[in-house]
């Protein structure tokens, strides 16, 4: 056996003389505990490590939101907010039947302003089966109106294209789309014409977005047959002019009108006015109209003097 090595056990005396905290403590910042987190050596050949980057979303995207352009219609006139494929969106309007440019303020508080004297009421129904292009099912009482309508997105804004343009194509009718003329002629809740009528339209809508607050849209539409059903056929030509701004981070206003160039144009041209609302997927407007138009044909015959109807729209997009 060797002897022992009288400066080996000096230093064991002096590490068991030292206080347990300091013992510990050395013993931590030799193991490199309290060093920090060990760095494994680094490969001089392998590239250098980069951070993690965000997937980024495609410009083409139509699903995004578009803060300027929250949905399809301003108030009657067409957007040009894209819709996704297969992606679908709903529409509910009222159009209350008091106008609120005759009688007192409390002859239309009594009525509720309109709830109490009916509505026309008009139900659209959109889906986009093929990229940019959309199909549209709507429906009001206004004698029994249905319109099936088309729209393809020919171009979108951005680089150098100045604005948005979307073709369309649409066919109404009375009735529900049948001819000729009701049994009984008196129905209360007929609004104009009581006979079958076909009213096919063709134009395009034009719409420019400033940012996130702007968005303003023009709307070139020629219609057939918009003299009312069995009187002599007559063609009008209208230009939708509207415009959406974006007021607070949800809250939009909105105007329209529809001034005619040629054609059939009774009384004076349609025209709209709005505040609403976004919430995700839903958009709840509230409107002042001089009519109670909401197809292509419709909006052609104009609206009435001296009339103001109030009406809201509730908007649901499934996508």
């Amino acid at each position: 056996m060797l002897p022992p090595d009288p400066s080996g056990g000096a230093a064991l005396a002096r590490l068991a003389a030292m206080p347990f905290g300091t013992w510990l403590f050395a013993c931590l910042l030799a193991s490199g505990v309290c060093t920090g987190q060990t760095v494994p050596p680094q490969n001089p050949a392998a590239p250098p490590a980069t951070a993690a980057v965000a997937p980024q979303v495609p410009d083409n995207d139509d699903s995004q939101v578009v803060l300027a352009e929250p949905d399809f219609a301003v108030v009657n006139l067409p957007t040009t907010l894209r819709l996704p494929k297969w992606g679908q969106s709903f529409r509910l309007t009222h159009r209350f039947l008091d106008n609120l440019r005759t009688g007192t303020f409390l002859d239309h508080l009594d009525d509720v302003f309109g709830l109490d004297n009916g509505a026309v009421i008009a139900l659209e129904y959109r889906i986009s089966p093929i990229r940019h292009t959309q199909f549209v099912f709507f429906r009001n009482n206004v004698d029994k109106t249905i319109m099936f309508s088309g729209r393809w997105d020919v171009f979108r804004q951005g680089g150098k294209m100045p604005v948005a343009a979307s073709a369309i194509v649409s066919v109404e009718g009375t009735r529900n789309f049948r001819a000729g003329h009701d049994a009984d002629d008196g129905d209360e809740h007929q609004h104009g014409d009581n006979g079958g009528q076909r009213s096919p339209s063709v134009g395009a809508v034009f719409g420019r977005t400033l940012g996130t607050k702007v968005a303003l849209y023009a709307m070139p539409m020629w219609v057939h047959n918009t003299r009312p059903a069995g009187s002599e056929q007559q063609d009008t030509g209208y230009i939708g002019l509207a415009g959406r701004a974006r007021i607070r981070s949800k809250v939009y206003v909105v105007a329209e009108m529809s001034p005619r160039f040629f054609g059939y144009a009774p009384s004076t041209m349609e025209y709209g006015f709005g505040i609403e609302r976004r919430a995700g997927g839903h958009l709840f407007q509230l409107t002042f109209t001089n009519a109670v138009a909401g197809t292509y044909g419709q909006l052609a015959r104009g609206g009435f003097p001296s009339t103001l109807y109030l009406g809201f729209m509730l908007s649901r997009k499934f996508f």
